[in-house]
């Protein structure tokens, strides 16, 4: 395998494929979700586009085995090319080069970019100094007053209560009274009583015995944030993988963390999380028994993490056994530096099955349901579990929902899923029986289709415009359409084009409308019954230009040494890892960074010049078909 250079990219459907080159489909920045109103896909919008609260995954994906390796070619034979959705352009002339992305999971390294604009990064493991309560209100308390209140706190007294008179009946000192006993006598609460004139706080249990027993449920400092912010570290595992993970640890909901973006599987990320009133004491003690996971850099805070609020991501990425002379290297990196590259939708939004995303999508848009269940469950050609093969044959041959549900082990597949609600709710009432589909599982495949149309439509207007501003171009100041005189004093950096929704407006030199009507839409009516999936649209920059580029071609001996010094190999004071002039084998390692809702894997496809899918991947080493 080594002898043959191969570029191998991210795709959710081969996550549990025995050879991990290839990873988990996620966005490698951020993905975005358009909203109701029109959103503008890009850093410059208010910390970025709206996010999604799950990983969208293409159909038929249960993540729950291992596929059989052998069969692995024969279902990339019916898989998409970049042909298939749009990505046809290069903005640069230089000579493209072949190498291995993604040899191991630690030569894709992640560092998430926050709302301030820091690179995010593990470097403190220690629990912060919790600010010291205020002196006054340790003082407010006699110590008899505090030995009978612990009394109270422990069922130790014979009374289920301890009356304090407030000599100076102030408001502030019966607050300051108040607040003593909530923060330093956990369980119990307090009330204002009047007795003979005289003004009495009353501390009493809030909740029994159990007030006592958990007592993290009734008190946290109030001079502490009740979020505890922290910098999460993963190796080879996807956030809400990670997040499962410290939920079961912790015994929480993973809703109670919140962040601001998803990160790639295959990779070493860095990125920030937040958890409501939990510890940072609990959190570090799990560094003794997580594997792949560190926590550190731990803060409160009064607010947790929204979707979207980063300012991007900063990547690392080692390309091993390059084929490309240095000057080669230095041209295509200096291009990519000072033009960029095309802002495609990266080929891990459509997935690799036989039936793209994006034509399910276009059969919901159209109100085809029919189409839409035709699609998901009908048999198709190239390698599938045996379960989900057996499914589709039962489907094919009795359209029974319940018979072919019964063909599966596991029912949370998308499959699964329709069966289910077919089932539920009959083959007459598909719109309700595919809504118990997850909302996110189902509005992907319509941003499929959104993504395919948009980089169609880019290819296009680079093809009949290059990189210069014309009349008829979109820029979003006020969402305004160039005259020619004003595209004269534009840059292709200020250009954006829409995906298609009901609130955007097109540039005027474009066939959106054509496009659209060709796959059976009209461009002026496109809400739908179904408010879901009634998309106002979006609009995203045509080109990208990364910040911070730099790179280096490094020569090393050993294939299996890391070629990243990571942060966690820092924290453990790991040596960096040493290059050798006259090693044998060749790499480029390059770092950038870019804003959320952009792919790096169409950075990558700009500097190699070579088809991103994995089906044209998997063809340049024949021994796949053997």
């Amino acid at each position: 395998f080594a002898a043959t250079t191969l570029l191998t990219f991210e795709s959710s459907a081969l996550c549990s494929l025995t050879l991990c080159l290839f990873s988990t489909c996620l966005e490698l920045g951020s993905e975005d979700t358009p909203s109701k109103k029109p959103k503008v896909e890009s850093d410059h919008e208010n910390g970025g586009p709206p996010h999604q609260d799950e990983e969208e995954e293409p159909e038929g994906e249960t993540n729950d085995g291992e596929e059989d390796g052998e069969t692995f070619a024969d279902m990339m034979k019916y898989g998409l090319t970049e042909l298939d959705v749009g990505i046809l352009k290069y903005v640069s002339d230089h000579e493209g080069f072949s190498g291995i992305l993604k040899e191991r999971y630690s030569d894709f390294v992640v560092h998430e970019i926050n709302k301030e604009g820091k690179i995010l990064h593990l470097d403190d493991l220690s629990i912060p100094a919790e600010a010291e309560s205020q002196p006054e209100e340790s003082d407010v308390l006699t110590e008899e007053q505090k030995k009978q209140l612990g009394e109270l706190q422990h069922f130790k007294n014979k009374e289920d209560n301890v009356s304090i008179e407030v000599m100076d009946d102030t408001k502030e000192k019966r607050t300051l009274v108040h607040k003593a006993i909530k923060t330093q006598f956990a369980g119990l609460e307090t009330k204002t009583e009047e007795k003979e004139g005289r003004k009495f706080i009353v501390a009493y249990h809030a909740a029994g015995k159990k007030a006592l027993a958990a007592p993290r449920k009734h008190f946290w400092p109030k001079n502490r944030g009740s979020f505890c912010h922290f910098v999460l570290y993963k190796e080879n595992k996807d956030t809400m993988d990670a997040i499962n993970v410290l939920s079961k640890f912790l015994r929480l909901r993973p809703n109670m963390f919140s962040y601001m973006g998803t990160k790639d599987k295959r990779a070493i990320t860095v990125q920030e999380i937040a958890v409501l009133k939990i510890t940072a004491e609990r959190l570090a003690h799990l560094n003794k028994c997580l594997m792949n996971l560190k926590l550190g850099n731990f803060c409160y805070k009064n607010h947790p993490l929204k979707l979207g609020e980063l300012q991007g991501n900063h990547f690392t990425v080692v390309i091993r056994n390059i084929s490309g002379t240095d000057e080669q290297v230095a041209q295509a990196m200096t291009s990519l530096r000072q033009t960029g590259f095309i802002n495609y939708y990266g080929m891990q939004r459509f997935g690799t099955t036989a039936v793209p995303t994006q034509q399910v999508g276009r059969a919901i848009l159209k109100d085809n349901w029919k189409e839409v269940v035709d699609l998901i469950l009908k048999p198709r050609p190239g390698a599938e579990k045996e379960f989900l093969v057996r499914c589709r044959e039962e489907w094919a041959k009795t359209q029974d929902p319940e018979a072919a549900l019964k063909k599966l082990p596991n029912k949370r597949c998308v499959e699964g899923q329709l069966l289910r609600g077919l089932s539920m709710y009959g083959k007459k009432n598909i719109v309700t029986a595919f809504g118990l589909i997850p909302r996110n599982n189902r509005l992907m495949y319509i941003h499929s289709y959104q993504s395919v149309v948009w980089n169609t439509m880019v290819s296009r207007r680079i093809e009949a415009f290059g990189l210069k501003a014309v009349e008829g171009d979109l820029v979003l100041k006020g969402t305004h359409v160039l005259s020619a005189e004003e595209a004269e004093s534009r840059s292709i950096h200020d250009i954006v084009m829409p995906l298609p929704g009901f609130d955007v407006i097109y540039p005027s030199h474009h066939g959106y409308r054509e496009l659209l009507s060709a796959d059976g839409l009209d461009i002026d009516n496109m809400r739908h019954k179904v408010k879901d999936y009634s998309l106002a649209g979006a609009y995203r920059r045509i080109i990208i230009r990364p910040s911070d580029v730099s790179w280096e071609v490094i020569k090393y001996d050993d294939p299996r040494i890391s070629l990243v010094h990571s942060d966690f190999e820092k924290l453990e004071n790991k040596p960096a890892p040493v290059f050798n002039n006259e090693g044998k084998y060749r790499a480029l390692r390059m770092e950038f960074s870019l804003p959320p809702s952009t792919y790096a894997t169409m950075a990558i496809r700009e500097v190699l010049k070579l088809d991103t899918s994995i089906k044209k991947q998997t063809q340049l080493n024949t021994t796949w078909f053997n």
